[in-house]
């Protein structure tokens, strides 16, 4: 369907003509032989934008994440994150699985306070209890709707977590949103962390990959990780030209779709009857709540694609829209249209 407003997640993003001609002119060799010019060019970019030693290119943010918690945790460990993280929901349970670590959920609307961490944080001394190793904070926060966390905060929970002996990690899959809505350096944003972690497939439009940025020890140690859990590519030039073009071409243009998601959330929440706090609506993601009396989110997702408006449900009076390159404020407008026509009726 050529003329679909596909709002589902800013992952459906296909690349761009210039986007296929950057990978197919990469220059490429054996990553695994660390041969590849262009994976070598993006991880050092992106250890240099991150301000951190080193950096490695993955297939996927989720093994990104799991190859983090494999380097930090060992099994039986217990890792602290906010609640309804992307490492507890959206990972097919792999914390448990690959990592053998179980993760406690704090917080709300996808922050927690210093009190909250330090409570999640088990006693030493008993050991009936999991150790409690790791704090991960998700940045932007995907199912709090894109919220970006305020870097005070996060400076003081890093600085309360090493105090108490616990690693801490950045979900930053969407931190290049975090940059260009708050305004701050991305070095800044990854500077109280052991590992930070960012996507190219999402805001910046790359057909696939993501990176974990840190120490050189800790960077070795995630690149034996990466083996071992299939993540070893060969000629990976074509993604990582992919990934460069995006850094230089997608990465400024995130504003449009922050200020595109800004305007589909007013329209919803003035035109449609849905629960919407806008104050959450602070990059490219919308999530917003059906009250009784309104059709149950499956209904809605079947009804708008009908109607050419592809979006998730979350929950089963939970909706998600996600703006991304792929879709114009035209396209954002007719999307608020439909949706405020369908919930009117």
């Amino acid at each position: 369907m050529t003329d679909r407003i596909d709002l589902r997640s800013d992952t459906v993003t296909q690349p761009t003509a210039a986007m296929r001609a950057a990978m197919a002119a990469a220059p490429v060799g054996d990553d695994q032989y660390g041969e590849d010019p262009s994976t070598n060019r993006l991880q050092a970019r992106c250890a240099e934008l991150l301000g951190q030693e080193a950096a490695l290119w993955l297939p996927s943010g989720t093994m990104a994440n799991q190859v983090a918690l494999r380097v930090l945790t060992r099994p039986g460990d217990e890792v602290v994150a906010s609640r309804e993280s992307h490492a507890a929901w959206h990972e097919a349970g792999g914390a448990a699985a690959n990592a053998g670590v179980q993760v406690v959920e704090v917080g709300r609307g996808g922050v927690f306070s210093v009190d909250e961490l330090l409570a999640a944080i088990k006693p030493a001394g008993l050991p009936v209890f999991p150790q409690t190793t790791l704090m991960e904070i998700e940045n932007t926060h995907n199912r709090a709707g894109g919220v970006v966390l305020p870097q005070p905060l996060v400076r003081q929970l890093c600085a309360a977590a090493r105090e108490r002996g616990l690693a801490c990690f950045l979900d930053g899959a969407r931190l290049w949103n975090a940059h260009v809505a708050g305004g701050l350096p991305l070095h800044e944003l990854a500077a109280p962390f052991d590992l930070v972690a960012v996507a190219f497939s999402k805001g910046l439009g790359a057909p696939g990959g993501s990176l974990l940025a840190g120490s050189k020890d800790l960077i070795t140690a995630a690149d034996r990780q990466r083996r071992r859990m299939g993540g070893a590519m060969r000629q990976n030039g074509i993604f990582a030209a992919a990934a460069l073009h995006g850094l230089d071409h997608h990465l400024a243009r995130l504003a449009e779709d922050h200020a595109n998601a800004r305007r589909l959330a007013e329209r919803l929440a003035a035109g449609s009857g849905v629960q919407l706090d806008l104050a959450t609506v602070q990059s490219n993601i919308i999530v917003f709540h059906l009250p009784p009396g309104l059709p149950d989110a499956a209904q809605v997702v079947a009804r708008a694609r009908e109607r050419g408006v592809w979006l998730n449900a979350f929950a089963a009076r939970t909706l998600r829209a996600v703006t991304h390159l792929d879709v114009s404020r035209a396209q954002c407008e007719q999307a608020a249209a439909v949706l405020t026509e369908l919930l009117a009726a």
